[in-house]
């Protein structure tokens, strides 16, 4: 495999660098853990402690960094925008550079889904903080929304409808109690609808009706799949609806929640304003007057929308359901278990033979992992979720099965899972039979090696049990080097198996491809 040691070349600058790293997870509890949310508007951080399945806040810091106004049109981040963010990252990093390896999960929202050069953001923003950045998906960003605020309100039988306007996209969710029902993400949000409707920071009804109308068409893809299914309370859980609920309290219009009366007196308001600059409304911090008419246009429309009359707000949002998920990691309540539970049952997955192979992979991984550099928590998950999933494209059809399993796990909504994780995933699902993707596995640098090793322990673990069944297998010893295999079966145990050792002699051809060298005796 040492066509891996290779620099990858420039024309490969464009590769995603966020898909070359697995976020760690360990089974051990923190004294203390840490969540960061770099959001299209905002950049946030809470520190936190775990105490019986509880979260006590410690330390909530915030920094209004704008990092998708830095998106140009061919959806490059400016120099400058990253500079903002990266000078919030350096505050944030006195918190958490003293958190060891997987107390602390950072995640990227819509910004950064959106810009081609997250790498280089990406890259920086960790030398920063020492520890890996992911980028979520809009789904798995609505599902961490509402885990937030479930666990931030009281908790009523019926179900909710819940909306987050952030900088760059809005997130909808039904869920009853802690469990969603329905999630959704769509692209709006009060940074790029300033940028577009607003940038002159000139506030006019037809400028204002633009945004409105905007938000509307973009709601018609969910709104009747959101009727369809109903709430009975409808919650927010953005900065840019609770200003405008203190606005409104701090005009008499109610308690702090917003209605459809409240919306109507600051639309007049700011007509009447005619410019941002002349915003001074309590409730309405200085950094938030900018963003302000996008945020009341993109929710006048969801309450039009929806039909909403009335919508309570919620302290808690992304930030505090990462640190939920990242708390029910710890303790073993982990929602990619499941994930992955439903989507092997929804392929119709042979349980039975993913088992067997996700027990071999990880009894030779046991074997090999300090000789082959695979001693971190994420090879372990990785090759074991890999073994579970191995076979899902098999639904689709037998031939080339292993890239439709590739595709279908790269490009599901597969709920705790980022981005990055279903890259690499896809990955070793593509090469676990006939020949090997090696550029693809270049893609990721140097982590590729580590992918490729795993893979050929995933390949290893499929072989063994490629005749189905429960029958006794013999136990089989492992000798590694950097650039070769050796497996030791029982003395004539082979010689007994002949389809076996076929099998073996046709895997050392393709693995002469990677330029690893496979002997079996």
């Amino acid at each position: 495999m040492r066509w891996l040691m290779r620099s990858v070349v420039a024309g490969c600058a464009e590769i995603e660098r966020d898909a070359a790293i697995m976020p760690q997870a360990p089974a051990e509890s923190f004294p203390l853990i840490a969540a960061i949310d770099l959001g299209s508007n905002s950049f946030h951080m809470v520190l936190a402690k775990a105490d019986n399945h509880e979260i006590r806040v410690l330390e909530r810091i915030g920094d209004k960094v704008q990092l998708a106004a830095g998106l140009d049109d061919e959806r490059q981040l400016s120099e400058e925008a990253m500079q903002r963010g990266l000078d919030c990252l350096r505050r944030f990093a006195q918190f958490t550079n003293s958190l060891p390896e997987g107390a602390v999960r950072i995640v990227g929202t819509n910004a950064l889904r959106e810009a081609r050069n997250r790498a280089v953001f990406i890259r920086r923003a960790e030398e920063i903080l020492g520890h890996q950045v992911e980028v979520i998906s809009g789904r798995e960003e609505a599902r961490l929304i509402y885990l937030g605020v479930s666990h931030s309100i009281a908790d009523t039988p019926g179900k909710r409808l819940v909306a987050d306007i952030g900088g760059g996209s809005t997130e909808f969710i039904i869920g009853q109690r802690f469990e969603p029902l329905l999630r959704e993400s769509l692209q709006m949000g009060c940074v790029s609808f300033t940028q577009r409707y607003f940038k002159d920071g000139k506030i006019t009804p037809a400028r204002y009706a633009q945004a409105y109308t905007a938000a509307r068409l973009e709601l018609m893809g969910i709104e009747q799949g959101l009727r369809r299914l109903g709430w009975e309370d409808a919650v927010g859980a953005s900065g840019t609806i609770k200003a405008i609920g203190l606005a409104t309290k701090a005009a008499g219009l109610g308690n702090g929640e917003v209605t459809v009366e409240g919306l109507a007196w600051l639309k007049r308001k700011l007509f009447k304003l005619g410019e941002v600059e002349k915003i001074d409304l309590d409730g309405i911090k200085p950094d938030r007057r900018g963003i302000f008419p996008a945020g009341l246009a993109i929710l006048e429309a969801i309450f039009d929308a929806c039909d909403i009359q009335r919508m309570s707000h919620s302290e808690g949002a992304l930030r505090e359901g990462v640190l939920y998920d990242l708390l029910g990691r710890h303790q073993h309540e982990d929602v990619r278990e499941r994930t992955l539970a439903a989507f092997m049952e929804r392929y119709h997955v042979d349980t039975d033979q993913a088992a067997r192979v996700e027990a071999k992979a990880l009894s030779a991984l046991d074997k090999v992992a300090s000789d082959w550099g695979l001693t971190d928590v994420w090879h372990r998950e990785l090759l074991s979720w890999g073994a579970k999933v191995h076979e899902v494209g098999l639904d689709i059809a037998h031939y080339q099965y292993h890239k439709h399993g590739a595709y279908l796990i790269e490009h599901s909504d597969l709920a705790g899972f980022s981005r990055q994780d279903q890259q690499m995933l896809a990955l070793l699902v593509r090469g676990h039979r006939r020949n090997i993707p090696k550029d693809k596995f270049a893609d990721f640098g140097e982590e590729g090696i580590k992918l490729m090793r795993l893979c050929v322990l995933l390949r290893f673990a499929i072989l063994f049990h490629h005749i189905r069944g429960t029958q006794d297998m013999p136990q089989v010893q492992f000798k590694v080097g950097d650039d070769s295999l050796e497996i030791v079966f029982p003395e004539g145990w082979l010689a007994a198996n002949p389809l076996t050792q076929a099998d073996f002699e046709a895997e050392a051809e393709w693995l002469k491809r990677i330029d690893l060298t496979l002997s079996v005796r």
